[in-house]
C-alpha cells in the first residue's frame, strides 16, 4: 500500500470498498444466528411504531426496509451494518476536506478509525449504536457547513440528520448538546444570523410523532435507558469509581489508534491556537461529549457501558490530524501502512476466531433449526399460517425472522392476548398463532 497524491481518492475508495466486503463475509461464513440486536430490531420492526419499550424506532425502520428487501438472509443485515459505517467514513471524509488541502491527511484522518475496534471488530452487529454513526457524522459536517456558509439548505439538512441521530438513540443529544455550547460561542462572537434556527423545524417536525408516542405509552424508553445505568442504587464510591473506570476504558479503546499515530507524526507538540474557529468546533464535538459522559457518570454515580461510545470517536482521527499536522512526517507513512493493514487484518481474523472457537454464544442459537420444527409442528394442527408470536425479543424475535410467514412480534406472553387467538401453540417461552 502506498500513499501518492495521484492516488489518495482510490486508495480511499478501495479501503472503504474492502471493509464493506471483508466485514460483510467474515460474519456470514462463521456466524449461524443474527446477534442479539439485530434480532431485537428485526422483531421491533415486523411491528413497526415511533417508539419500542428499549429504543426510539430508527434502528427497527432500517433493518424491516431490508427485510423487505431481502427476506431471511443474514448476510444483508450484516452488509447493512457495513453500509452504515462505510458511508460514515465517506461523510468523515468530506468532512476532513473542510479543515486540510492535502488529502493524504483526509485519508489518514479517516485510516485512523481501523484502530478504534467500534468501527470494526463490533460492526457486524446492526444496533442503535451502529445506526446513529452516519448521522453523527452528517450532523457534524452541516452543523460546520451551517456555521462556515450560514446556507439555509445547510441548517436544513442539519436539523433533518440530528433528529434522525436521536431517533435512533437517546444519546445522540450529547453531541447536540456540545453544538449548543459551540453555537452559544458563536452567538457571542457575532458569527452566527437567526437563519440557523430554522434547522429547528425539520428537528421538532421528524421528532414530533415519537414525542406523542412516548407521552401515550408512559416515557417507556426514557426509563428504560435510566434502568440500564443502575440509577437509584448508588454509593458515594460509585460517585468516584464509575467515572474512573469510564476514563480507564475510554483509553483502553484508543491505544490501537494512538500506536497507528506515533507511527505518522513525529512529534506529539502543537501551539494551541483557541481563536482557531476549526481547531475550537473540532474540540467541541470531539472532547465535549466525552466529558459530559464522564460528569453524567460523576454526578449521577452509574456505569457507562462501553459500547454508548461507538459514534463519540468518528471525527477524532480529524482532530488529531489537525492538531499534529505540522508534526506529520509523510516519509514515514510506509511504516503507518504496515501497522495498518496489520490491525486491518487482524480485527477480522480474530472475529472469526472467536466465532468459530466458542460455541455459547447468541450467534451459536439454532434459529432456523427452531423456527422450522415449530412450523412443522403448527402445520399439523392448523391449515391458517403463523401471523402472531409472542415472548421476548431474542426467541419471539428469532421466529419471527426466521419463520416464512413473516409473524409479527406483539410483546411478551400475556393470557388477553392468547385469548384473542384462532388457535396457538406454546413452546419453551415463546408463543405462534393465527389471529
Amino acid at each position: 500500500m502506498t500513499f501518492n497524491k495521484r492516488n489518495i481518492n482510490n486508495l480511499f475508495y478501495i479501503f472503504i470498498t474492502t471493509h464493506l466486503f471483508l466485514w460483510t463475509l467474515i460474519p456470514t461464513i462463521t456466524n449461524n444466528n443474527l446477534p442479539l440486536d439485530t434480532i431485537e430490531a428485526l422483531a421491533w420492526g415486523s411491528n413497526l411504531d415511533w417508539g419500542f419499550n428499549k429504543h426510539p424506532p430508527a434502528s427497527a425502520f432500517f433493518v424491516e426496509v431490508f427485510y423487505q428487501i431481502f427476506g431471511s438472509n443474514d448476510w444483508a443485515y450484516y452488509l447493512l451494518s457495513q453500509i452504515f459505517v462505510v458511508i460514515s467514513f465517506f461523510i468523515v471524509w468530506k468532512f476532513s476536506e473542510e479543515f486540510f488541502n492535502n488529502k493524504t491527511y483526509s485519508l489518514l484522518s479517516v485510516l485512523l478509525l481501523e484502530g478504534i475496534y467500534f468501527y470494526n471488530f463490533t460492526t457486524p452487529e446492526f444496533n442503535v449504536n451502529v445506526c446513529q454513526l452516519p448521522f453523527w457524522a452528517l450532523s457534524v459536517l452541516y452543523a460546520w457547513k451551517g456555521f462556515k456558509n450560514n446556507k439555509t439548505v445547510d441548517w436544513l439538512l442539519f436539523g433533518l440528520f440530528a433528529a434522525i441521530g436521536v431517533l435512533s438513540k437517546y444519546l445522540f443529544i450529547y453531541l447536540l448538546i456540545a453544538m449548543d455550547l459551540f453555537f452559544v460561542y458563536m452567538i457571542i462572537k457575532k458569527k452566527v444570523k437567526l437563519k440557523s434556527f430554522i434547522s429547528l423545524i425539520p428537528f421538532f417536525l421528524i421528532l414530533l410523532p415519537h414525542l406523542i408516542w412516548l407521552t401515550e405509552n408512559d416515557y417507556i424508553t426514557i426509563t428504560y435507558g435510566i434502568h440500564r445505568t443502575g440509577t437509584g442504587n448508588q454509593y458515594f464510591l460509585d460517585h468516584l469509581i464509575h467515572p474512573i473506570i469510564f476514563l480507564v476504558k475510554q483509553i483502553g479503546i484508543l491505544v490501537p489508534f494512538f500506536i497507528m499515530s506515533f507511527f505518522v507524526i513525529s512529534k506529539f507538540k502543537s501551539k494551541f491556537n483557541f481563536k482557531d474557529q476549526k481547531l475550537l468546533f473540532l474540540l467541541t464535538i470531539n472532547i465535549v461529549p466525552i466529558l459530559l459522559m464522564f460528569l453524567t457518570s460523576m454526578i449521577i454515580g452509574v456505569k457507562i457501558r462501553t459500547m454508548w461510545m461507538t459514534p463519540f470517536y468518528l471525527t477524532f482521527g480529524v482532530l488529531l490530524v489537525y492538531i499534529f499536522q505540522s508534526q506529520i512526517n509523510l516519509n514515514k507513512l510506509k511504516g503507518f501502512a504496515s501497522v495498518f493493514l496489520i490491525l486491518f487484518a487482524l480485527s477480522p481474523f480474530a472475529y472469526a476466531y472467536v466465532s468459530i472457537t466458542q460455541t455459547d454464544k447468541r450467534t451459536d442459537y439454532q434459529g432456523e433449526d427452531i423456527a422450522n420444527k415449530i412450523e412443522l409442528e403448527w402445520n399439523k394442527n392448523f391449515d391458517d399460517p403463523i401471523n402472531i408470536v409472542l415472548g421476548n425479543e431474542w426467541n419471539a424475535g428469532n421466529l419471527s425472522y426466521h419463520l416464512n410467514s413473516r409473524p409479527v412480534w406483539v410483546g411478551p406472553i400475556e393470557n388477553n392476548k392468547l385469548d384473542e387467538l384462532n388457535g396457538y401453540i406454546c413452546v419453551k417461552g415463546v408463543c405462534v398463532g393465527n389471529k
